[in-house]
């Protein structure tokens, strides 16, 4: 098989620290029917690649244990090839796209990645392929965390983490629907969330968040997005008969005072995803870096603090 027909691409080899990841050359894949192949421009590094690759989704049951575990789900690029069927899309179009599977050999860190036509949508005009990179994942997430919830126009929306990828994306749907949102984060972030449309701001070093959200809101607020800290905090934060989602891993919370209770766990959706590239939503790049540096990258994920996601070049 010559060059021409090989890629690079990151695989993690079984699971551990960054060190099990691995720089590999692969064949190209084909699309089957149904199918669009993306030349790979950029590639976000997300938490759930950090567990991925630790196996700390294999623990929890949420995969199988793997020799061989392909790293990566957003992807900014250009069409190259096309399925059977997969006449949505043209060769040589600017598209975005979602990979929610985890039990693949190929992910998004690679030179070219196969993607169902419905897990891929029309990139967002005038903005850099790096910084399209960012919306699938943490921008799906933060949208079918909304429609859980069912909020409606007015009600109040509070969103812990709200400085992270997922949080921010929250309070700013959340104000474009007309949500009233209380942002929950570290104090130095509260300028850059009510530019977002956050009402109100509650600092990650309030002690008693139920206590300080009830303040602002007697009762509680109407709904409750969790992404970070405590979860039964949050859930303390709403009313009675309120809703609450959270987007991290655990047992789920119970659901007291007639709350209704969700855990999200995203979907591929082409047609929302289009819908969120058409909006001209705050996209924000932490760092770049070329794909030979994916364990670096992971490194600083793991860490966490960054305001902004890594991105990967090949």
């Amino acid at each position: 098989m010559s060059d021409r027909e090989r890629m690079r691409a990151v695989i993690a080899r079984g699971f551990g620290g960054p060190e099990v990841l691995e720089l590999v050359r692969v064949p190209i894949p084909d699309p089957g029917v149904g199918q669009v192949r993306i030349r790979v421009e950029a590639a976000t590094v997300n938490p759930v690649d950090v567990a991925t690759r630790s196996g700390a989704l294999a623990g929890a049951g949420l995969m199988l244990a793997r020799e061989v575990t392909g790293m990566g789900w957003d992807v900014a690029g250009v069409v190259d090839a096309l399925g059977p069927g997969a006449d949505s899309f043209t060769v040589g179009q600017r598209v975005i796209g979602l990979r929610d599977l985890l039990d693949v050999s190929l992910g998004a860190y690679a030179e070219y990645i196969v993607l169902d036509a419905g897990a891929v949508a029309a990139g967002p005009q005038g903005v850099s392929a790096v910084a399209a990179a960012t919306l699938p994942l943490n921008g799906l997430t933060a949208a079918q965390s909304l429609d859980l919830l069912n909020p409606h126009p007015g009600d109040t929306l509070l969103v812990t983490g709200a400085a992270g990828a997922v949080g921010a994306f929250a309070v700013e749907l959340g104000a474009r629907r007309e949500l009233r949102v209380i942002a929950q984060a570290g104090r130095g972030d509260e300028e850059f969330l009510r530019g977002l449309g956050a009402l109100w701001f509650v600092p990650r070093e309030e002690p008693d968040l139920a206590a300080a959200v009830r303040r602002i809101v007697p009762g509680g607020v109407d709904g409750a997005l969790h992404t970070a800290g405590s979860a039964p905090a949050t859930l303390a934060a709403v009313r009675t008969r309120g809703a609450h989602v959270s987007v991290v891993g655990g047992a789920p919370q119970i659901p007291l005072r007639g709350i209704r209770i969700h855990q999200e766990w995203i979907s591929a959706d082409g047609p929302a995803l289009g819908e969120l590239a058409r909006l001209d939503l705050t996209l924000r790049v932490a760092e770049t870096m070329p794909l030979e540096q994916a364990a670096r990258a992971q490194e600083l994920v793991g860490k966490g603090g960054l305001r902004g996601r890594v991105v990967l070049v090949p």
